[in-house]
């Protein structure tokens, strides 16, 4: 495996991480995996083979089926013949106590008994947190090393009794707003799991207020939960199309949809593909978060495409946190936006994409 060189003034997620493992090459034999790598990047290590990429991100995924030299398994549907089929496995701490739990169970299904684990991450992340998570599950588990703010530790799991399945880890909750509710899926790790989170209410409101027409994408779609609602509401609302890049949004999406009989296409991506086509709608609570950091990089890519996918006179409603600087971009690259609603932490943005006195779309 070969790997970019961090310094110290990288601040990439996962760079950190990466340069840490990378010092204890000498704990990777065998057949080896990495869980959660979260940069389309491998590791400088020792490899007798090519190892098992496990990553909930849809552009890392497909960078590393496209670069090579590596096994790449988006999202937590393995097959069977992978259980106990490693030597070794990396874990790279995730955001998310509950997604280390589920994490953890699947090293115990894919390791040899007496198979390693390495748990590596940094402080700032919650290495010490998911560290205390690791002993509880073995007690033997040691730190060693502490490094480029990280930290790595090992263990030997339980090997399971039972193969791992990812819809064991499905939760399903009740969501409602402006009178209309809809079955949501959850697992472990996605955003607003359990619960309708503050933005997306703002946004539905506005919906609920101000209807949209069809064609509809929702970017950035979650656990499907725009979606489902507009078509529960609306019956000539049409099928309502989402796009996310986690493994587990894309999952519980279409198990949302199936559950409340919606119509539309859920698709893996890192931004929008070009064979979405074109949209009288797009709808989108997007992230503003990179692991624990701010990041509104994809936002602004996503602002910079969304304009060839929208049909001339088609419609943008965003809601973002306040403090993001969105308005202007939108208008830059979409056209005259308005403000459909706002309070003390969150903006409701509309947005249409403008056409020529003749009516084509400059």
């Amino acid at each position: 495996m070969t790997a970019r060189k961090a310094s110290n003034r990288d601040q990439s997620p996962g760079v950190n991480a990466l340069a840490a493992l990378e010092r204890n090459a000498n704990l990777l034999r065998g057949r080896t995996g990495l869980l959660g790598l979260s940069l389309p990047v491998l590791p400088a290590v020792p490899s007798a083979a090519p190892p098992l990429v496990i990553t909930e991100h849809a552009g890392v995924a497909s960078a590393l089926e496209h670069q090579g030299g590596c096994r790449v398994q988006f999202g937590y549907q393995l097959p069977e013949a992978d259980r106990r089929s490693l030597d070794t496995l990396v874990i790279f701490v995730p955001k998310a106590r509950e997604a280390l739990t589920m994490q953890l169970a699947l090293a115990s299904h894919l390791l040899v008994e007496q198979g390693l684990v390495i748990l590596v991450g940094e402080k700032r992340e919650g290495i010490a947190g998911a560290a205390r998570q690791l002993q509880a599950l073995a007690p033997a588990a040691e730190k060693v090393d502490s490094a480029r703010h990280c930290q790595v530790w090992t263990a030997r799991l339980p090997v399971a009794e039972e193969s791992f399945d990812v819809r064991q880890w499905v939760r399903w909750h009740d969501v409602a707003c402006a009178g209309t509710q809809v079955a949501v899926a959850g697992m472990p790790g996605i955003f607003s799991d359990g619960r309708l989170d503050e933005g997306t209410a703002r946004l539905l409101e506005t919906l609920a207020e101000i209807p949209v027409r069809g064609p509809v994408l929702d970017f950035a779609c979650g656990a499907g939960v725009i979606g489902a609602w507009l078509q529960s509401r609306f019956a000539d609302c049409g099928p309502v199309d989402g796009v996310d890049v986690q493994a587990q949004a894309v999952f519980c999406a279409r198990q949302t949809y199936d559950r409340n009989r919606a119509g539309g296409r859920i698709v893996a991506s890192d931004g929008l593909p070009e064979e979405l086509g074109l949209y009288q709608t797009i709808v989108t609570n997007p992230p503003f978060h990179s692991g624990v950091r701010t990041d509104t990089s994809m936002t602004e890519t996503f602002l910079r495409q969304v304009r060839r996918h929208l049909q001339p006179g088609g419609e943008l409603r965003l809601v973002a946190n306040r403090f993001l600087p969105y308005r202007e971009l939108i208008r830059a690259h979409i056209g005259p936006c308005e403000v459909l609603s706002e309070d003390r932490r969150f903006t409701v943005y509309q947005a249409f994409r403008e056409k020529t006195a003749r009516g084509r779309a400059r």
